[in-house]
């Protein structure tokens, strides 16, 4: 038997956010049993955590349905927010991730796990340019503000602003564009968002994700990407620290809240990623022997 517990991620209360499957015990199951039980399950993401390799100290990997992830972001605060509830992780204490992309240092702030991105931010151009991109998105030329690039902090995005919030709602991709477009670059994810204004000038976000393969498929909360926009957003500014509130998963019916943000010193440039979780079930896969794959 295996246990298992299921998580709504980048929210307070049940039914909201990004849901996530975590193994805390999965200490030798296999790879292709790991990847065949996420298929099972078929949520966005579901994570695996080995046996403790020094205090506060675990190695995860994350699976989507179709791969392993060297890095996302939900499964990062999801897996941190229960270790806690197992007492397997303090809250007064960082907690180590050890993911693909290396150490992820987790940390607690009341109701909100933060992490570190432990892989640098990078940009490049996107194989999307300004009018392929609405063509993709069904939008008009104007309703794209910019050039899309094509950002990461371990796991790439294609970013593609739009100029208002009824643009973002309005966008649906087209699967045969985004196989002209984005399939031929390597990097099936494609991040829209519109910058605005909140309460007392703060700025936030509105945003949306979708990926592949399996169709185009839309995602409620993505960490990942989030940090690979506060990252963008940020790197042509001087020193100091930003702030962003991301809101997602809104169209979906899923609201989902990720805390962002990014700072910058003479001598580092660091992007962190704030978010809260529940526990909404458990359950037990019973796995025997002979349901193992290599």
């Amino acid at each position: 038997m295996t246990e298992y517990s299921l998580l709504d991620v980048f929210t307070d209360r049940a039914f909201a956010g990004n849901p996530l499957a975590v193994f805390p015990y999965a200490e030798g199951l296999a790879s292709g049993t790991m990847q065949a039980i996420a298929n099972e399950l078929n949520l966005s993401e579901t994570v695996f955590v080995g046996e403790a390799i020094g205090q506060h100290r675990y190695p995860i990997r994350i699976f989507t349905p179709t791969e392993e992830l060297p890095f996302a972001g939900h499964p990062t605060i999801g897996t941190a927010h229960l270790l806690v509830a197992l007492g397997l992780a303090e809250r007064g204490c960082p907690l180590i991730l050890e993911a693909g992309v290396g150490p992820i240092v987790v940390e607690f702030d009341n109701e909100l796990a933060r992490f570190t991105t432990a892989a640098p931010f990078s940009s490049l151009p996107s194989s999307l340019n300004r009018t392929a991109a609405a063509q993709l998105l069904g939008l008009r030329a104007h309703q794209v503000l910019s050039e899309p690039v094509l950002a990461s902090c371990g796991l790439p995005y294609h970013l593609v602003e739009l100029a208002s919030f009824e643009a973002l709602e309005r966008a649906r991709p087209s699967p045969g564009i985004w196989s002209e477009w984005v399939s031929p670059s390597g990097h099936e994810q494609v991040y829209l968002y519109v910058v605005g204004k909140g309460a007392g000038a703060s700025p936030f976000v509105r945003a949306r994700m979708f990926s592949t393969p399996g169709g185009v498929r839309e995602d409620p909360a993505t960490g990942s990407a989030a940090a690979a926009l506060a990252g963008y957003l940020a790197q042509n500014r001087g020193v100091g620290r930003w702030r962003w509130q991301i809101e997602q998963g809104i169209e979906m019916g899923r609201p989902s809240r990720i805390l962002a943000e990014a700072e910058r010193t003479e001598d580092e440039f660091s992007i962190r990623i704030e978010g809260e979780a529940v526990i909404v079930g458990r359950g037990t896969l019973l796995l025997q022997e002979s349901s193992e794959i290599p």
